[in-house]
């Protein structure tokens, strides 16, 4: 793949359009139409292995051929991109998107292409693995321990203190806690926690009350983290959950244009420009496709 088709949406639409048809007319000659939430799986796991040879030809090149950090993602991007406008058609051609189903599909496309810009983000930022739950939940029962053997207490009034911290570490250890974020990365030598939503609805408690806690519990470690939640949508279309975050001192929180920006500052790519100058989506559907999610009134949703 030379750089010029590679930096070109039209010639990758091209190519994962009819690969498309040609996946789902075998499919539907061994799954049948009837089928149609069988096939529908199928058909976006053949786009995701489409999607995967595709950038391992384009990334073995570019490597190869030492292309500018910047050309190597604009080119990365518009193959996520034109495989996510294929992959859609042809999943609405096989089962119809209905409101519900059409945005967590989309939140999580969002997602995965922000994901794409930090992997190969110019700036140079690496990844760090999170640590366990398990891990800093030893740690620091051994610190609280050595610090109450220490403190000068009776016998008894350490061994009765020790068990109070312990009923608190029962209550606690009735649930494992999940560290993992989104991204977890290290930039000019600080490491940082993101967190990726395509917006806040009505149902987001649990997940506030669980990015509250995961969020303490970076910030009470010794190698100190910033924890940043990066939110498409913008701020009138998020609600209560995203302010509640975003005013709690744990969570840097931005929406809209000002998640965009954060990501231009962590990886040196201008997302939002780019994604003004590519992205278009009325125009890059195919004409039924198009009419279906104009008449289900879906079209808020890419909006990105």
């Amino acid at each position: 793949m030379n750089k010029k088709d590679a930096l070109s949406k039209k010639y990758h639409l091209d190519y994962f359009k009819e690969r498309g048809k040609e996946a789902l007319i075998d499919l539907q000659r061994e799954i049948g139409n009837r089928q149609y939430k069988e096939l529908a799986s199928t058909i976006n796991k053949a786009s995701q292995e489409s999607v995967r040879n595709v950038l391992r030809s384009l990334l073995g090149t570019a490597n190869a051929e030492k292309w500018p950090a910047e050309e190597k993602l604009a080119a990365v991007l518009a193959v996520n991109y034109a495989s996510y406008v294929a992959m859609l058609e042809l999943r609405n051609e096989v089962w119809p998107y209905e409101y519900m189903a059409f945005s967590r599909r989309i939140g999580e496309l969002w997602e995965s292409f922000v994901r794409a810009t930090f992997d190969h983000a110019p700036s140079g930022l690496t990844y760090f693995v999170p640590p366990l739950f398990a891990t800093v939940r030893k740690d620091l029962k051994q610190e609280i321990t050595e610090y109450i053997a220490h403190l000068p207490l009776s016998n008894e009034q350490r061994t009765e203190l020790l068990a109070y911290y312990e009923k608190v570490w029962a209550l606690v250890d009735s649930g494992e806690i999940n560290l993992e974020l989104d991204l977890h990365f290290e930039l000019n030598g600080h490491r940082t926690n993101v967190d990726l939503k395509s917006g806040f609805g009505s149902n987001e408690k649990g997940n506030t009350n669980r990015l509250l806690m995961v969020a303490a519990i970076y910030q009470s470690l010794a190698a100190g983290y910033k924890n940043v939640l990066l939110v498409r949508a913008p701020e009138d279309q998020n609600n209560h959950y995203f302010r509640t975050l975003r005013s709690s001192g744990i969570w840097e929180a931005y929406c809209g244009s000002d998640a965009y920006m954060q990501i231009q500052i962590f990886t040196g790519f201008d997302l939002s420009t780019w994604i003004e100058a590519n992205i278009d989506w009325p125009n890059d559907f195919a004409a039924d496709t198009l009419a279906h999610f104009r008449a289900n009134k879906l079209l808020s949703y890419l909006e990105w």
